[in-house]
């Protein structure tokens, strides 16, 4: 397996020091930090206590030495650019995001704050950076790369399932390279891949798995993305009502009821950021 994260300019950590030097310089005024999530205001989740955490074992309390602006995406993609705007009117600090979409935003609403991405995508690729090398303008972080994985998940369903020719992919409809990433091993491995898309921030997950189950899909591949991570508990429900195997690309989905999943530690990621 391929490097599971690879680090982009300056570690957080850096920053972090930085913005510590100027805390001491006006110690009234705490760096602020904003942070576009891609959970909901009552389930954050796994990442966000990863961050929490490594803020914490580098010496710094919420509320205390240092203010994070959360603002959660809950499944409305179409509100990213939105909340990233409103940190950034804010004057934060620095920017932490995620999702393409929220790199993408975070990166035409500034050019002096920097930007720490916790992504599972080729940032060059998509334009993000320059290269891996020399990244060019203010944006640093941490890949994991997930996109290179997709062949792999496919081999580990052929594995578990020797006699699979059929898988679903739940996907947003929108995200039509991340589906593609699967089309080659799929057709190495004689499978027959269908696409089921769904969109936010309601997406109908029942009309998806009827569907799927219509195709006669012997497993299902959940492709993560900010509009099904918020319904990973549902998904795994859905998958075992309809006794679909499943196989995610993130843990979490696993941890409520998934039944195996193939990627970096994404918990681990944030910490990694950070420290």
């Amino acid at each position: 397996m391929k490097s599971a994260m690879k680090l982009i300019l300056l570690l957080f950590s850096s920053i972090l020091a930085n913005l510590h030097i100027a805390q001491a310089q006006q110690p009234a005024k705490p760096p602020r930090i904003g942070f576009v999530s891609a959970g909901n205001l009552d389930r954050p989740g796994t990442r966000v206590e990863s961050f929490r955490q490594a803020l914490n074992e580098i010496g710094y309390t919420e509320g205390k030495n240092i203010l994070v602006e959360y603002r959660h995406i809950s499944g409305r993609t179409d509100q990213i650019p939105r909340l990233v705007t409103e940190l950034v009117q804010q004057k934060v600090d620095v920017l932490v995001v995620r999702a393409q979409p929220s790199i993408r935003a975070a990166k035409q609403a500034t050019k002096t704050i920097p930007i720490v991405m916790v992504t599972t995508q080729d940032p060059v690729a998509a334009g993000f950076i320059n290269s891996l090398a020399k990244p060019g303008g203010n944006i640093t972080g941490v890949t994991t790369l997930q996109r290179e994985l997709s062949g792999k998940r496919l081999e580990l369903l052929k594995e578990v399932l020797p006699g699979i020719s059929r898988v679903a992919a739940l996907m947003n409809a929108t995200s039509i390279n991340d589906f593609k990433m699967y089309e080659a091993p799929a057709r190495n491995l004689k499978i027959q891949l269908q696409s089921v898309g769904v969109r936010g921030p309601n997406p109908h997950l029942e009309d998806a798995f009827q569907a799927a189950v219509r195709a006669r899909a012997g497993a299902l591949i959940t492709i993560s993305n900010a509009v099904l991570n918020p319904e990973a508990e549902k998904i795994a429900e859905l998958a075992i009502k309809n006794r679909l195997p499943s196989l995610c690309e993130q843990s979490d989905y696993v941890e409520v009821g998934g039944l195996m999943s193939y990627s970096a530690d994404e918990a681990a990621s944030y910490k990694r950021a950070v420290m």
